[in-house]
């Protein structure tokens, strides 16, 4: 305990959304975000899309422009936050500023949302979507991987932070427009074992936009003998 005060003294935790120090002192913090922030975020509210989880316009709609059009290799995928406004910056601080803190405070968020939601489905084991090994030596992380062990030590599930890997380093998906970014995932994952023995599994990533990742991702763990694969992200676009 002495060693985690003294850690949390020299590197205190910050808030995920506002960036502030969340503390001053010796104490190890049991808050994870400030009071005035808790608000600030946009959660994911119904309509949704029934398949993706994208927040709808119209509750006569059952899926989103996306889904519509796309077949998806997975059940059903969820979100917990909009990605917009203080979300959209304090993902970009997690990835690329290493505020590796904030995983913390997403998982506790998305357990607390989507627990009953995970259980339901009965999930066997978690699994992030990977990084190309270019991407993570520049990073230092994977950011999917991270909040992905959280939320799977919360649900206390087993976590294969191994089990796809990225065939080829992709270009980043927001750079693209929605048939590029089909095309340049088209066999960019695969499994390290030939036979995926788990039939509920849950991928996890830290944004759905048009969910062309997710779908690569489930087609190859689905090839690889997995029956069902569902969705969670910390933030997602929405569709409409």
């Amino acid at each position: 305990m002495k060693k985690e005060k003294f850690l949390h003294l020299l590197f205190p935790p910050r808030c995920p959304i506002c960036d502030g120090i969340l503390f001053s002192s010796f104490a190890v913090p049991e808050e994870l975000i400030c009071k005035s922030c808790r608000k600030q975020p946009e959660y994911v509210k119904e309509p949704v899309c029934s398949q993706c989880g994208k927040p709808l316009e119209n509750e006569r709609e059952e899926y989103c422009y996306d889904c519509s059009r796309n077949k998806r290799a997975f059940v059903q995928g969820r979100a917990l936050w909009v990605y917009r406004g203080v979300v959209r910056d304090s993902l970009y601080r997690f990835k690329y500023q290493n505020r590796r803190e904030y995983a913390e405070y997403y998982s506790a968020e998305l357990v607390r949302v989507y627990g009953g939601w995970i259980k339901e489905r009965g999930i066997q084991a978690v699994v992030p979507i990977p990084l190309s090994g270019k991407r993570r030596r520049q990073r230092g992380f994977n950011q999917a991987e991270l909040v992905a062990r959280k939320v799977a030590k919360r649900m206390n599930l087993p976590v294969y932070g191994r089990l796809l890997i990225r065939t080829r380093d992709t270009k980043a998906q927001k750079e693209l427009n929605d048939q590029e970014r089909k095309n340049n995932l088209k066999r960019a994952f695969k499994t390290r074992k030939n036979k995926v023995q788990l039939n509920h599994i849950l991928l996890i990533d830290d944004i759905y936009t048009t969910g062309s990742t997710m779908n690569e991702a489930a087609k190859e763990l689905k090839r690889a003998g997995a029956e069902q694969v569902y969705c969670l992200s910390i933030s997602i676009g929405r569709g409409y």
